[in-house]
C-alpha cells in the first residue's frame, strides 16, 4: 500500500463523481469547506467506534436509519423531529426485547448526494445529466437545473450543521425521555391494525419503568433515561466535499473525516484499486461497505484487509444487501470466509436495495414482506456461519407515506401514488418500520 494522504484518492479512478464546468469555481468552495469548522469532532467518533466494537461481538446492535436521499426541499424541524422519534421508538423495542444497547445512526446531515446507474437521463427525446442529488445538481428536468454546481456543497454542509444542531437538541432536551417514547409505542401498537400480539411487549416496557420508578430511579435522578446519542452517517460519495471536511486530531495524529461520525461506501464504488475505498482506508472513523452477491469471497476479504489491516473490531461494518431472493443462496460463502479467517467486523442488513422493483403504474416501490424476508434470512444465515448479526440499515422516514407496499395498513400498488415524495428510492413509512422492529426484536430474542 502507498502512503496514504487526505488527498491520494486523486491519483485513482473516482466513479461516480459528478463534472464541474467550472473547475476554478470547484477549487474555492473546496477552499471554503476547509474553513469550516467541523460538524462531528474525534472524540464523538472514537466513541461510536467502541460501541460497534461490541457490537461486532454481539454485545450491542445497529440501528442506521433515515432517508434515501435529504433534500433542501423538504429541510424541515418536524421531518428531523419525526426521524427522530421513530428510531428512539425503534430502539426502545430492539433494546428491551435483544437485552443488549442499541446503537443509533440516523442517514442525516449529509445523506445529499446519490450514485446512479447512468450518467445521463431522456425524456421525449432530450438527453440531461442525471440527478445526483441535491448537493450536486437539481431535480428539475432543465439543462440549468442539471448541471452540478459547486455551490450546492456548501449548502449541503450548512443544511447538515443546522441538522445536527437540532439533533443535539432533541437527544438531550427530553424529546427522548423513555417515558414519552413508550407511550408512542403504545398509541402505534394500539391504534396499528394486526399488532395485537406486539401489545403485551408494551406493556412489559411500561412495567419495567413504573418499577425503576419505585426504585427512585426516574427521568429526574438518571440522566440514561432523559437523554440518548445519535450519530450521524451517509455514503462517501463525494470525495471533494469528504476531503474538505477532513482533519488530522491534534493529540492522536490521526484523520478524520469530520462530516459525520461513520461513513460507508456503496457497491457501485468499491472497487479495490478505486478512489472511494483509497479514501476511506486513511481515516480513523468507523466505515461501511455494502455488499451484494456480485462480490467474490476473496475480494471481500481482500476488501476487509484493506480497510482494516489491523483486525479492530468496531472498525469496518458489512452491509449485505442482496435481495430476498440472493440472500440464502449468497451470503453463507462469505460469511464463513470471514469467520474462518477470524475478522473482526459487524454485520448489517440492508434488506431494501435488493428488493427494490417497479410496480404495474411506474412507481418504484419495495414489498414489506420481502424487506422482513430478508432479515430473517440474515439472521438465520450470520447464526449458522457462527457469526452475529449485528445490525440494520434502512431507508425510513418518521412521515405517513406510501412508498413501500405492504405492512399491517396493507398499503397496495394502487395506494402508492396518494402519498409517494421520495425523489429517489422508496421509503419505509412511520407505522411499517415500527411494525418491523418488533419483528426483529422477536428474532433478537430467539
Amino acid at each position: 500500500m502507498t502512503l496514504w494522504t487526505p488527498d491520494s484518492w486523486r491519483a485513482l479512478p473516482a466513479l461516480q463523481q459528478p463534472h464541474y464546468n467550472d473547475q476554478a469555481q470547484l477549487l474555492t468552495i473546496e477552499e471554503q469547506l476547509r474553513q469550516q469548522p467541523p460538524l462531528v469532532f474525534a472524540d464523538e467518533v472514537s466513541q461510536l467506534r467502541r460501541q460497534l466494537a461490541d457490537a461486532a461481538q454481539g454485545k450491542a446492535f445497529l440501528l442506521q436509519g433515515g432517508d434515501c436521499a435529504e433534500t433542501f426541499a423538504d429541510f424541515s424541524s418536524a421531518g428531523i423531529r419525526d426521524l427522530f422519534k421513530v428510531l428512539m421508538q425503534m430502539a426502545v423495542v430492539l433494546t428491551y426485547a435483544g437485552r443488549k444497547p442499541v446503537i443509533k445512526v440516523g442517514r442525516l446531515a449529509g445523506q445529499f448526494a446519490k450514485p446512479r446507474s447512468a450518467d445521463t437521463e431522456v425524456r421525449e427525446g432530450i438527453e440531461l445529466p442525471s440527478f445526483r442529488g441535491d448537493s450536486v445538481n437539481g431535480v428539475e428536468f432543465t439543462a440549468a437545473a442539471r448541471a452540478a454546481d459547486p455551490e450546492r456543497m456548501l449548502q449541503a454542509y450548512h443544511q447538515s450543521t443546522a441538522t445536527l444542531n437540532l439533533v443535539r437538541a432533541f437527544a438531550q432536551g427530553g424529546l427522548a425521555d423513555l417515558h414519552q417514547v413508550n407511550d408512542w409505542i403504545l398509541s402505534f401498537v394500539r391504534g396499528n391494525p394486526g399488532c395485537d400480539q406486539y401489545l403485551q411487549l408494551a406493556h412489559q416496557i411500561k412495567d419495567a419503568l413504573a418499577f425503576m420508578e419505585v426504585c427512585g430511579i426516574t427521568s429526574e435522578t438518571s440522566s440514561a433515561l432523559r437523554s440518548t446519542t445519535l450519530f450521524t452517517s451517509h455514503e462517501a460519495l463525494l470525495l471533494n466535499y469528504e476531503q474538505a471536511l477532513t482533519r488530522q486530531d491534534s493529540t492522536s495524529g490521526q484523520w478524520f473525516d469530520c462530516s459525520a461520525h461513520m461513513l460507508w461506501v456503496g457497491e457501485r464504488t468499491r472497487q479495490l484499486d478505486g478512489a472511494h475505498i483509497e479514501f476511506l482506508r486513511g481515516i480513523a472513523n468507523p466505515v461501511g461497505v455494502k455488499i451484494s452477491n456480485a462480490i467474490a469471497a476473496d475480494d471481500l476479504l481482500r476488501l476487509v484487509d484493506i480497510l482494516n489491516p489491523e483486525n479492530e473490531a468496531g472498525r469496518l461494518t458489512l452491509i449485505s444487501r442482496m435481495g430476498a431472493d440472493k440472500t440464502e443462496q449468497f451470503l453463507p460463502a462469505l460469511a464463513k470466509r470471514i469467520a474462518d479467517e477470524g475478522r473482526q467486523v459487524v454485520w448489517s442488513c440492508d434488506p431494501m436495495h435488493g428488493n427494490t422493483v417497479k410496480a404495474a403504474n411506474g412507481y418504484k416501490t419495495r414489498s414489506f414482506d420481502h424487506i422482513m424476508l430478508e432479515i430473517e434470512q440474515f439472521f438465520a444465515v450470520l447464526s449458522a456461519c457462527g457469526q452475529h448479526a449485528g445490525g440494520l440499515h434502512l431507508e425510513m422516514t418518521g412521515a405517513h407515506v406510501t412508498e413501500c407496499v405492504g405492512g399491517a395498513y396493507h398499503v397496495s400498488e394502487e395506494d402508492l401514488a396518494s402519498c409517494y415524495q421520495t425523489q429517489c428510492d422508496p421509503r419505509l413509512n412511520a407505522q411499517q418500520v415500527l411494525e418491523l422492529s418488533f419483528k426483529v426484536a422477536e428474532l433478537i430474542k430467539s
